[in-house]
């Protein structure tokens, strides 16, 4: 299949040839991922088997170049990922696509990249998958400030600085305007000229916003919003690596940061959303009971490309509505999701023309 990668069987699996230690001579990553062969798969080992994934220490994707058998199911509901030939299926623990083996050499070579931050990626996904949000909020975070530490995001910020990215401006008078009509909250990012850019100015505007609801039972409905040509283009790149430390940064982003408001506040929440939704521009609306994007509306979580994982709460809200194996397939490619095919998967509510 040409990805460079071992590719097992069931019958593998069951015999332990995923077993091997996935840290070699100088902590080196071995094999940090390995493609699952489902086709043709005895389907009497397939409830051993899953029982056995949840312990490796490895990502295991599978490949089916048909449709997955129905007596499969426990088994890609254990794997962390799976590509099938052909359109989605219902199964969100299953991602189709025209081109399996190139699905596959891309996942890889993305691995091949940021190979620590992608496993650990999967990892936050499994741990937090059962967890309550605060406390999966809190897993993400201590995950996140720990690649803070490591070298796939040193190399990153280094890239970054070398070419000399300029300062942020000074920020607005305004980061997020407010409004109430009746009983309707109306929040809007307010920095158009970043594209709404989740920095520390707007991310602790809005926070404060959010608190008003939390504290006044008379407003029914809060409506987030954003102006310019994107709701949020995700965290102000211009900040990143200027924290005081990763022990205050995983504070300030558990206690300071607006998933977990937004997560308390769900049953009233609406967030629209159009153009470019990236990292925290959709890791935070995920929380919200509803959202509604523009026809245009483009979602990405690039952080693993970054050397790091999404910190905005990203690996429990994007899950909860996609699944964990969808959210990994898109925080390890980072490839965009559009709005049909988002609603299809249910990372969105429904799409209407701004203004409707």
């Amino acid at each position: 299949m040409g990805t460079g990668v071992r590719t097992l069987t069931v019958a593998d699996l069951a015999g332990g040839a995923a077993d091997t230690p996935v840290l070699g001579d100088g902590a080196a990553l071995c094999e940090p991922v390995l493609i699952v062969d489902l086709d043709d798969a005895d389907a009497s080992m397939v409830e051993a088997v899953a029982a056995r994934v949840p312990a490796l220490d490895r990502l295991l994707v599978g490949r089916c170049t048909g449709a997955v058998p129905a007596a499969l199911a426990p088994l890609t509901a254990a794997l962390d990922l799976t590509y099938v030939a052909g359109p989605d299926p219902a199964d969100r623990a299953v991602v189709g696509t025209e081109d399996v083996d190139a699905a596959l050499a891309e996942f890889v070579r993305a691995m091949g990249r940021y190979p620590q931050s992608a496993l650990v990626a999967g990892q936050v996904l499994r741990i937090t998958e059962a967890l309550p949000v605060p406390e999966a909020i809190d897993v993400e975070s201590l995950a996140y400030s720990t690649l803070q530490g490591g070298a796939e995001f040193g190399g990153w910020l280094d890239e970054r600085r070398r070419l000399g990215r300029p300062l942020p401006p000074p920020p607005v008078a305004d980061p997020v305007l407010i409004h109430r009509d009746g009983d309707t909250l109306h929040l809007t990012l307010n920095r158009p000229e970043r594209r709404n850019a989740y920095g520390t100015a707007l991310r602790d505007a809005l926070v404060e916003a959010l608190r008003l609801p939390l504290l006044d039972d008379t407003v029914a409905w809060v409506v987030l919003d954003g102006a310019g040509p994107s709701f949020c283009a995700g965290g102000d790149l211009d900040e990143f690596g200027h924290t005081p430390d990763t022990a205050t940064a995983h504070l300030i982003r558990t206690r300071g940061g607006a998933g977990r408001l937004i997560a308390a506040l769900a049953d009233r929440t609406e967030v629209r959303v159009h153009g470019h939704c990236v990292g925290a521009g959709i890791e935070v609306p995920a929380f919200a009971h509803r959202i509604v994007a523009a026809p245009d509306t483009l979602f990405r979580l690039p952080e693993v490309t970054m050397g790091l994982i999404p910190g905005a709460g990203g690996t429990v809200s994007v899950p909860r509505r996609i699944g964990r194996w969808r959210a990994l397939h898109l925080f390890v490619t980072g490839v965009a999701l559009e709005a049909p095919r988002a609603l299809a998967w249910g990372l969105i509510d429904e799409i209407a023309v701004r203004g409707e």
